[in-house]
């Protein structure tokens, strides 16, 4: 029965606390009520069986508690006369089974994505507040995933909160004007959230799965909600693509594999294969964007049986129309990587010469792990290692510090 209420709760959590939201335009009440409706279904399925439709039967234990609280402030009579309406369509609290157009359609979770991710709150704030408000991740664990005390998070979202109702933030979808401009923010928040998940930036475990899963679920739901939108599916189409390789980037120890070192056969071959169908849909709509570019470098690995068949010319040419969009230097420096593999080392190491004499990557780890890569391929072994000790002082997270104190390691020993 626990699990059964776990994944009513992945399904449903998002849509009841942006259904209450909007009808109390309380967070906290809301996040308060769909807690207690959970933990009384906890309570009662076992006992009395699990409801026809579990989503809308919490959808209206969740309203009842609001409307019960509300009704002790005479300062919501409003409110709790527009949401005993809404109850009047439920056949009792004992047993509610509600219409199928109860609150917490979609719409509902869509506003409030574009609340959580509007542009007034910092970058921080959008990530805490998206993963507490539409996936359920509690505060302490939101803290544990970003590597924060807990008191820290808590004030985070709190201010968010605050920045919302003092702000006047409005709880809505943009209009279709202004869609495009906010829509990329949106995703970039989702994105960050994957990618924490994929690659944590600090602590002692390269990938989070549940990060990654909360990520791929929202974008999902985004997806569905705008379907006009092709960069919503081709940021899918690359979360699922670098999710089918999950299994094979770190060994039993928890350390690092590379790409070229992972075990193909057990990447994931039906999310593969989503993960194209995605594609496949956003490119079909004629707007090209930064995500369906990634997505497609990641289709390229995917379709490679092994190491040797990657087509890294065609990937050299999908980084270079990707920094032309964006101007990022990450992308260069990814494109040296693919240029190094089309055409040897020597070219990618002409290539990061313009990056580091640019200092815009100065302090990021990946810059002199990526030379010190080329310094070993081309045999300079002293330089290379000292590349790696610049690497390995940089990084933050134990698998990728142990992957580079072995390469380092390995240079020294052909230096001997």
């Amino acid at each position: 029965m626990g699990t059964v209420v776990a994944d009513a709760f992945r399904e449903e959590w998002g849509r009841i606390t942006a259904a209450l939201i909007h009808q109390t335009g309380d967070w906290d009440l809301a996040e308060e009520c769909a807690q207690d409706a959970f933990a009384q279904a906890l309570r009662r399925w076992p006992r009395d069986g699990v409801p026809n439709r579990p989503g809308a039967w919490l959808m209206t234990v969740a309203r009842n508690g609001a409307i019960d609280r509300l009704r002790r402030s005479s300062n919501y009579r409003a409110k709790v006369e527009e949401l005993a309406v809404m109850a009047t369509r439920d056949t009792g609290p004992d047993n509610p089974e509600p219409d199928p157009g109860d609150g917490g359609v979609p719409d509902e979770r869509l506003r409030l994505i574009f609340t959580c991710c509007h542009p007034a709150l910092a970058m921080e704030a959008r990530v805490a507040l998206t993963l507490r408000t539409l996936t359920g991740l509690s505060t302490a664990e939101i803290a544990r995933a970003f590597l924060v005390p807990e008191a820290t998070m808590a004030k985070r979202l709190v201010r968010a909160k605050h920045k919302i109702a003092n702000a006047r933030i409005p709880y809505r979808i943009p209009s279709a004007s202004a869609l495009p401009e906010r829509v990329p923010g949106v995703l970039a928040v989702l994105y960050l959230v994957f990618n924490e998940g994929y690659a944590a930036s600090a602590g002692d475990d390269l990938i989070r799965r549940d990060l990654c899963d909360r990520a791929v679920a929202l974008t999902q739901v985004l997806g569905d909600l705008l379907p006009e939108e092709p960069e919503a599916k081709g940021l899918l189409a690359l979360m699922l693509f670098h999710r089918a390789r999950q299994a094979s980037r770190v060994n039993d120890r928890g350390d690092l594999v590379t790409l070229e070192d992972q075990d193909r056969t057990v990447w994931d071959q039906a999310q593969i294969g989503l993960a194209r169908s995605h594609l496949a849909a956003a490119l079909s709509v004629g707007r090209i964007g930064q995500y369906q570019i990634q997505a497609a470098i990641a289709g390229c690995h995917a379709a490679a049986a092994t190491p040797q068949a990657t087509d890294w010319p065609r990937i050299a040419r999908l980084y270079q129309r990707l920094a032309d969009l964006t101007g990022s230097p990450v992308v260069e420096l990814n494109r040296a990587v693919a240029v190094a593999m089309a055409d040897g080392p020597a070219a990618g190491l002409a290539l990061l010469r313009g990056l580091e004499a640019d200092g815009a990557l100065a302090g990021y780890y990946l810059l002199p792990a990526t030379r010190a890569d080329f310094l070993r391929r081309l045999g300079r072994n002293e330089e290379a290692a000292s590349a790696y000790e610049e690497a390995a002082a940089l990084v933050a997270t134990g698998p990728e510090r142990r992957f580079l104190t072995a390469r380092l390691a390995e240079v020294r020993s052909q230096q001997r």
